[in-house]
């Protein structure tokens, strides 16, 4: 009797491993680093091409827009001009109450990119849109061009009651 019970427990705990096992643990990349990815692939294009292709992802799910910028108070900072590049250019929606914005900042050959990734990271602020916050932030370099985005982690509306989504606070 003991042999069959075990025999029973065995084959209920196999059948329980492989229903288990079919479970996908793959996690799907949030808004920042799908975008990262693009700028990634972009990187040696000028930034208004860069920030171009950026809207353009599928993922985006709202009308963009891009603007060169100057060195000085720039969106998405604190009360600190960013300074020490040759050229920017920001791209966001054209509808400002979604947590989102990016620049794509062309260095002179001798600069600091590491110092410039630095400044962007402590002057930035998640908060800087009056309704609404940013869930993650992603500055990132290839060679002298600069990546730098806070934006939502998905675009995905949350189910009623649910967490996640857009943080509108």
């Amino acid at each position: 009797m003991k042999k069959i019970f075990s025999l029973l427990l065995v084959a209920v705990m196999l059948l329980g491993l492989a229903a288990c096992g079919g479970t996908d643990n793959t996690k799907e990349a949030t808004v920042g680093e799908t975008l990262l990815a693009d700028f990634q692939e972009n990187a040696e294009a000028a930034p208004q091409e860069i920030a171009d292709a950026l809207l353009q992802n599928e993922m985006i799910e709202f009308m963009g827009a891009t603007m060169a910028v100057e060195p000085g108070f720039l969106v998405g900072f604190d009360n600190a001009e960013i300074t020490g590049f040759e050229e920017g250019v920001m791209f966001a929606p054209a509808i400002g109450t979604i947590p989102f914005v990016g620049y794509i900042f062309t260095l002179g050959e001798d600069a600091d990119v590491d110092a410039f990734k630095q400044m962007l990271q402590d002057n930035a602020n998640l908060r800087w849109n009056i309704c609404t916050a940013a869930e993650e932030m992603i500055v990132e370099s290839e060679g002298n061009t600069v990546f730098f985005l806070m934006c939502p982690t998905t675009f995905e509306q949350p189910e009623e009651g649910a967490d996640g989504g857009m943080a509108l606070n």
